[in-house]
Order: C-alpha cells, then structure tokens, then sequence
C-alpha cells in the first residue's frame, strides 16, 4: 500500500470514528428527551467539540490530500468525505438542540400527549445509520433507496407540528412545552435531510453522479 493510499485509509477511518460520535450524540439526545434525563442532556452538549474537531482533522487531512492531485475516484473520495464530515458536524448541532429541549423539559411537568415523535426519531436514526452503511459498503443502490425516506420524515413533522400547535390552543398552560417539542422535531427533520445529503454523495462517489437536483420528471 503507498503512502497516498494508507493517507486515504486515514480519512476514511476518522470519517467512520466522527460517524459513531455523531450517532451516538443522537441517540442520547433522543434518550435524554424520551426519559426526561437532565444529565444526559448536560453530556450531549458537553461533548459536542469532539465533532467539530473531527471535521476540522479531516478538512486538514482531505485538503492535504487534494494538493497530491489524485486520480478522480480518489479525488471524489476525498471530496465526499469533506461534504459527509460537514453533515455530521451539523448532525451533532441537531443533537445538541434536542438535548437543550430535554434539559428545559425535564424542569417541567411531563405533557399529557401523544405525538409522532418517537417514530420521527426511529425513522431519522434508521436514515443516517443506512446512509452510513451506504457510504462504508460503497452502496450506490441502498443510498438511493433512501432518498424518498425523507419525505416521510417531512410528512411525520408536519403532523407533530400541526398536533402540538392544536394542543396549544386547547390547553395554552403548556405552550413552552410544546414549543420545546416542536423544536426537537424540527431537528429530527434536519437529521433526515442530512442523512439525505449523505446518500446524495454516496451516489456520487459510486456513480460519479450528482443526483442533488434531478431535471423535473426525472428520478434521483
């Protein structure tokens, strides 16, 4: 193996180290939101600087990289990796807003309702984990599977906010509590959307195919 090459295996395995940080910081966050867990809100965004250096370390390593002009497999590995570090770092920013409603939701009474959000949160981990997968088996067709996945997501959080903002009419004692809800499902769309952009670069590192905007009528 050259030295480019054991460099290239470098990025991948900080990519894929910054990826457990980014779901674990998820997990917990959504832990400390379900279980009313004040502490564990605390640590979530405690331990957010961990990701922002991940992707200032591969930022550093990928332009390094880059300067070696390497061929275009290499070159669009490098430049994924950028793009996929950029979307973790802002997944744990999601976490970080999540946990903040479950620290201030923890001091509050538990609000007497049922609301899509733990079905929000299984379909927004089961995204970014198959976007992962995607990107560590180098798999175009499962990336592409879940793409439309995200509009469930969006349709899911339409249906929080529309169910949260009836239940502040009804019962206007638990507006903060709500707020602090719809906020969290807020960022589990966002989780989604980043999970989506992560397929996108799968894709194109697979195919060398940007699939981002596809002409209308034509299907990404």
């Amino acid at each position: 193996m050259s030295h480019f090459e054991q460099e290239v295996t470098g990025l991948k395995n900080q990519l894929l180290t910054m990826a457990s940080h980014a779901e674990t910081a998820v997990k917990r966050a959504l832990q400390a939101l379900m279980q009313r867990d004040h502490d564990l809100a605390l640590q979530v965004k405690d331990d957010d600087g961990v990701l922002d250096q991940f992707e200032i370390a591969i930022d550093d390593l990928a332009i390094h990289l880059l300067a070696k002009a390497p061929l275009a497999s290499d070159l669009r590995l490098v430049a994924v990796a950028m793009k996929i570090s950029q979307n973790l770092e802002r997944v744990g920013d999601e976490a970080v807003k999540i946990a903040k409603r479950a620290r201030d939701l923890s001091q509050e009474p538990p609000l007497k309702l049922v609301v899509a959000i733990p079905s929000m949160a299984s379909l927004a981990l089961e995204m970014l984990k198959t976007g992962l997968d995607a990107f560590v088996n180098h798999d175009a067709a499962a990336a592409r599977q879940l793409i439309p996945r995200d509009k469930v997501l969006n349709s899911l959080n339409k249906q929080v906010q529309r169910d949260l903002a009836h239940h502040m009419i009804e019962n206007p004692e638990t507006i903060m509590r709500c707020l602090h809800l719809m906020v969290a499902a807020k960022s589990l769309e966002r989780i989604g959307d980043h999970a989506t952009n992560i397929a996108e670069d799968v894709v194109y590192l697979c195919e060398a195919l940007d699939i981002r905007h596809p002409a209308k009528g034509q299907p990404a």
